[in-house]
């Protein structure tokens, strides 16, 4: 019986490390990634990021206070991902550690038209890098008026957000990778 439910384990264990990656940012082109904080609409949260070198490598350390005042809340990191093929995604995977805090991932995707609409799904870090997997049919829509679920086809960008509530920010983006 142990054997049996050591076999199981590790099937599962192997189809889990065996997706096939789609897309995968260590932040080596770092410059395709911008800084972004509700500044742009009226806020006052601060802060900014520094790419760190890594062995070969990059990490992205995302550091700032986020303040909900004058109706903000929010500091992020994003890229554009339009001219890069996800049509076949079902996970996203962020290797991170951070400051024992909530972040979230926001997804764009060619039906979000304004500003303030994307897809989400959250995460919790703690000193210690982790890779956190998260279902691409998971993702939670901003608004009513967008699709209930992401089409991966559509997505045109991706951002690791300090968001929602007063607090200090602090996360270090060891990688992000895209998985069918």
């Amino acid at each position: 019986m142990n054997i049996l439910r050591s076999i199981v384990i590790l099937i599962i264990v192997m189809s889990e490390t065996l997706a096939d990656s789609i897309f995968k940012d260590n932040f080596q082109n770092f410059e395709k990634w911008s800084f972004v904080s509700d500044n742009v609409m009226g806020g006052v949260s601060s802060g900014n990021v520094e790419f760190l070198p890594l062995e070969n490598n990059f990490l992205a350390h995302i550091t700032g206070k986020v303040s909900t005042e004058n109706r903000g809340g929010f500091i992020q990191i994003r890229r554009n991902l339009s001219k890069i093929n996800l049509e076949n995604s079902k996970f996203i995977d962020i290797t991170a550690n951070g400051n024992n805090q909530k972040y979230f991932v926001h997804i764009r995707t060619t039906g979000t038209i304004l500003p303030w609409q994307y897809y989400q799904a959250n995460f919790n870090v703690n000193n210690e890098f982790k890779v956190f997997r998260l279902p691409i049919n998971n993702f939670k829509r901003s608004s009513s008026f967008l699709s209930n679920k992401i089409n991966p086809k559509r997505i045109t960008s991706i951002g690791i957000v300090a968001f929602g509530r007063d607090h200090i920010a602090d996360i270090i983006i060891k990688e992000i990778r895209f998985l069918n």
